[in-house]
């Protein structure tokens, strides 16, 4: 191994890149991040100094799927271009990258720079025919593996949603109870404001004098924090459209058990958007799943109105 590393390389720097997916796999699964900082053992017997070990761990936390967002990566690559850089470490290929385009991309600056790769199993030169091809099918494989990771996770929590099994986060009006029971949120005042509005669209057929009602009879509308330290608090204010838009489409109020109401996709641009589905591909749609605030004719009824 020590034969492939010559003068030319120890002039340079060994760069030593170290992620871990997710910030639970850096709390709980210390013994691969320790094994990744342990690499700097490696380049020490390879004849690197201690001062010219660089460490980017900056990614800690990410997932691999894109280094779009990984300036840690995005630091590493740049440093091989501009030949700094005599060896890049990582525990293993997909600690590096896990999509194909971003792996031969840091290849073909490696094999122009004359940079090595190390990882547990070998040492690699991707200017030499074969160790590049070994470290294409390396990045190829680790690809597949995200892939079919993603695609089983994926299909566990479809069979359990189709099941009515897979826990959701409720819409205002609903509670889990300790034993995750959907039940209606125990405060009356809450339970009250969603009755109103479904009492109010019922005599008027309006969304719009619905709201204009609560604000002529100063009644404020519950909504409880999705996040930040005061998450799940419950708050009020006036209430929108959108507010009473969303119950009288939510079959949810009727004591249904609903997953696929809607498809999130990223546009090139990194934006998300959101898009209803069809009721006929919603992935499940489970009637008296639990407790409601309307029957599901009326639901029905209500939705119908709405839309028109």
């Amino acid at each position: 191994m020590t034969q492939q590393v010559s003068a030319h390389h120890l002039s340079r720097l060994a760069y030593l890149y170290v992620r871990q997916s997710t910030l639970q796999q850096v709390l709980e699964n210390t013994e691969s991040t320790a094994r990744q900082y342990a690499l700097r053992e490696r380049a020490l017997a390879l004849g690197w100094s201690q001062e010219r070990i660089v460490v980017i761990d900056q990614d800690l936390g990410h997932s691999g799927a894109s280094t779009a967002d990984h300036l840690g990566f995005q630091r590493l690559v740049a440093e091989v271009g501009l030949g700094q850089v005599g060896l890049v470490l990582g525990l293993e290929v997909s600690r590096l990258a896990r999509n194909s385009s971003d792996w031969h991309q840091l290849l073909e600056i490696c094999a122009l720079t004359r940079t090595l790769i190390l990882d547990e199993e070998g040492l690699y030169d991707p200017a030499t025919f074969n160790d590049r091809l070994l470290l294409g099918l390396k990045g190829t494989m680790s690809e597949a593996e995200l892939f079919i990771l993603r695609a089983r996770l994926q299909g566990g929590i479809l069979n359990k949603a189709r099941r009515g099994a897979l826990k959701l986060t409720l819409p205002i009006g609903f509670v889990y109870t300790e034993t995750d029971v959907v039940v209606l949120d125990p405060d009356l005042q809450v339970q009250a404001s969603i009755r109103e509005v479904f009492r109010s669209f019922a005599h008027t057929g309006s969304a719009f004098t619905t709201v204009r009602h609560f604000r002529q009879q100063h009644l404020l509308f519950p909504r409880r924090l999705r996040r930040g330290a005061h998450q799940g608090e419950l708050v009020w204010a006036e209430i929108e459209h959108h507010d009473v838009l969303r119950l009288l489409h939510h079959p949810a109020y009727a004591g249904a058990y609903v997953y696929g109401r809607s498809r999130t996709t990223k546009t090139a641009d990194g934006k998300l958007h959101i898009q209803d589905v069809p009721r006929a591909n919603w992935v499940a749609l489970v009637r008296e799943a639990h407790v409601g605030y309307i029957s599901w004719e009326d639901f029905e009824s209500v939705a119908a109105a709405a839309n028109g």
